[in-house]
């Protein structure tokens, strides 16, 4: 319900914001790996995302039970009440703005490095997150790809006594339509 009221929501705005790209396949990977435990890797495929090239906002939203595990074990783990408890937070959201606007060109075919700053939810917990990421424009089509790591600890998950990895590697990648 609450993915059909944001693509309801984004499709609305995109007839305000004739330039904004939206997609509901972006991926996010999750990657907490550790010495301890290769197991926690995870791909969530069913990502929101909006971006609007006239004013460089951005915005993804993933529901947390969308992220798949290789092990079922792992996958109970990180949507329980120790990790990111999915019940009473079904989603992760980030909102954010494009601050290097005007080296972007989204009128001309290239790759582009773009500084992000935003504020990232997950598990209940906003904090804010800065970073890059990569845009490639070719034939008018826009994909992005942004990889950045959390401290877990900001934001009250539990690292399960050293099986997680304290700063969890996330990527997010997205063909925007």
């Amino acid at each position: 319900m609450k993915k059909a009221l944001l693509i309801l929501a984004l499709a609305t705005t995109g007839t305000v914001f004739a330039q904004k790209k939206t997609t509901t396949s972006a991926t996010v990977k999750f990657d907490a790996t550790t010495k301890l435990d290769a197991l926690p890797v995870a791909e969530n495929k069913t990502v929101v995302a909006a971006i609007d090239p006239k004013t460089g906002t951005v915005a993804f939203e993933a529901q947390i039970k969308g992220f798949q595990f290789g092990n079922p074990m792992m996958q109970e783990h990180f949507n329980g009440p120790k990790w990111l408890d999915s019940e009473k937070n079904p989603t992760s959201t980030f909102k954010g703005k494009i601050t290097n606007l005007g080296e972007v060109k989204f009128d001309k075919d290239g790759s582009y490095t773009a500084d992000i700053a935003g504020d990232l939810t997950l598990a209940g917990t906003t904090k804010p997150l800065t970073g890059k990421a990569t845009i490639v424009v070719k034939g008018g089509a826009v994909s992005a790809t942004s990889d950045f790591t959390i401290k877990l600890a900001d934001y009250s998950i539990s690292n399960a006594g050293g099986k997680l990895a304290d700063e969890p590697k996330i990527t997010v990648s997205a063909d925007f339509k």
